[in-house]
């Protein structure tokens, strides 16, 4: 393999994991969303903690730590919305960036 063709492969490495991150930080950014008077971050993390949380009013510390109280449905039923759709859209724009490798 001559030098030019290392170059240009590595470059193409490095565009796609360049890529990849762009992608997740953009998709992150997207999981935020304001519910009750608080910040959540939609995600496994808050989705198994509302899962756990008996049904009826509740108090969560949110993104920033302030308490809130919420209805742990209402709140999973947003962030399990959330979540998907960031999810299906992200899957989407990395199989393109995939086929473009």
């Amino acid at each position: 393999m001559n030098t030019d063709q290392l170059i240009k492969t590595s470059r193409a490495r490095f565009d796609h994991a360049a890529a990849r991150r762009l992608l997740k930080e953009k998709y992150q950014a997207k999981m935020l969303f304001a519910y009750g008077g608080g910040m959540w971050t939609a995600g496994p993390t808050l989705l198994v903690l509302l899962a756990t949380v008996p049904p009826g009013d509740a108090v969560l510390l949110d993104l920033y730590e302030t308490p809130v109280r919420v209805n742990p449905e209402e709140l999973r039923g947003i962030a399990m919305q959330r979540w998907q759709e960031q999810m299906n859209a992200w899957l989407v724009e990395h199989e393109e960036t995939n086929k473009k490798r």
